[in-house]
């Protein structure tokens, strides 16, 4: 657990948590926290018993704003894009009007991120701090979004080039992960909502306007990541067609070297007739102009097809 007191984004380490008890005459308290620091912060700050076993439940929640007495508490999901797999990771914040207290059971990169912008934006308040730390979320998620765009055309190039078999599995795996996080975008897209539009006395009512511009980026994401659902059917369409064409062409070759074969065949079945007399063979050239005569026929068919684009 690290204590720092926050004034015009400038950070100074505190070692006593009882001095967080009082507002400062300048800035705000800031405790990054972990999981298992929740048995010292929840009678210190006096956390909600139904807050701290959210955080505490290592099953997946759902984004979410939950308003106490004394704070709120509020669940958002940071996005990672890893060795083509996404991960989300759940980043708990209690606002109080004093404090503010991030806990996460994983190193999120936006709580590293946000201390050159708080410093530049000279921020003074947990409730600015609370903004700018929704903001950097949710602009990461175009960061993520652009990584899977470039992912899909890359495989999309990939299929038209050279089929593969690991396509469709590379297909059927991002397609889900995308379903899957688009599941979690809408309550996050309302949270931020509800964060706009409620009335809420622990964030500036000047400020809170601002949460409006977050809340036009969570739609754009959510659009966004709906257009990705629908390129991964049809990239699905365009695998299953390349594999379709692919079949139809070999058919195509193994029909055509079958019908340049069928006059070779019917003409070596004849010569292995069991009759007496059979045109050249007695001739002592005979098999030399046969077997002219079946290769020429052979490259002029070979040569007709390859005319007629059907080779």
């Amino acid at each position: 657990m690290k204590i720092r007191h926050v004034h015009n984004g400038v950070f100074t380490p505190i070692d006593d948590i009882n001095l967080t008890l009082t507002p400062p005459a300048d800035g705000f308290y800031w405790i990054d926290a972990d999981v298992d620091d929740l048995v010292v912060l929840q009678p210190h700050f006096g956390l909600h018993d139904l807050a701290v076993e959210d955080c505490q439940n290592e099953e997946e929640q759902r984004p979410k704003l939950e308003v106490y007495d004394s704070h709120y508490f509020l669940v958002i999901n940071s996005i990672r894009f890893d060795n083509e797999e996404i991960f989300l990771r759940a980043l708990n914040i209690f606002l109080g009007r004093h404090y503010l207290v991030t806990v996460t059971r994983q190193k999120i990169n936006e709580l590293r991120a946000i201390k050159p912008v708080l410093w530049e934006q000279e921020v003074n308040t947990a409730d600015r701090f609370m903004y700018h730390l929704v903001d950097l979320v949710v602009d990461n998620y175009f960061v993520v979004g652009d990584r899977i765009e470039a992912r899909i055309e890359q495989l999309e190039e990939d299929i038209l080039m050279h089929t593969k078999k690991s396509h469709l599995n590379e297909i059927i795996s991002l397609r889900s992960e995308i379903l899957w996080l688009k599941k979690v975008l809408g309550p996050q897209r309302d949270v931020i909502a509800v964060l706009n539009k409620k009335d809420l006395r622990l964030i500036d009512d000047q400020l809170q306007k601002y949460f409006v511009d977050i809340h036009e980026n969570a739609i754009k994401i959510y659009e966004t990541f709906e257009t990705y659902r629908d390129l991964m059917a049809n990239l699905r369409e365009a695998y299953q067609s390349s594999v379709a064409n692919r079949a139809n062409e070999i058919m195509r070759v193994f029909t055509a070297l079958t019908t340049i074969f069928m006059p070779l065949t019917f003409i070596t079945g004849v010569y292995g007739m069991n009759f007496d007399y059979i045109p050249g063979m007695h001739d002592s050239y005979g098999s030399i102009i046969l077997l002219g005569i079946m290769i020429g026929l052979g490259f002029g068919m070979f040569y007709f097809f390859r005319k007629k684009d059907w080779l």
